[in-house]
């Protein structure tokens, strides 16, 4: 199993969070790139680093954006 080059952190029921989540799924999708998601609900470290920022999206383990993400950040960190 290849480890996902893109990371989501955010938590159920934020609406920045699903749309982060629906860019992100097309994107990858798209581009055949492995995603993962994490809620900051799970676990207490993501939670205090990251509750008023969410969601935090990550390519290739370094931060891309907080509060949302969009189409061309995440294509372009991808194909770069």
């Amino acid at each position: 199993m290849r480890e996902a080059r893109v990371l989501l952190i955010g938590k159920p029921e934020c609406h920045l969070c699903e749309q982060a989540r629906e860019v992100v799924a097309r994107v990858c999708g798209e581009l055949d790139v492995d995603w993962a998601e994490a809620s900051i609900l799970d676990d207490p470290e993501l939670a205090d680093r990251y509750w008023e920022f969410i969601p935090v999206t990550f390519v290739d383990g370094v931060q891309l954006a907080h509060w949302g993400v969009t189409e061309e950040q995440l294509r372009s960190a991808l194909q770069a």
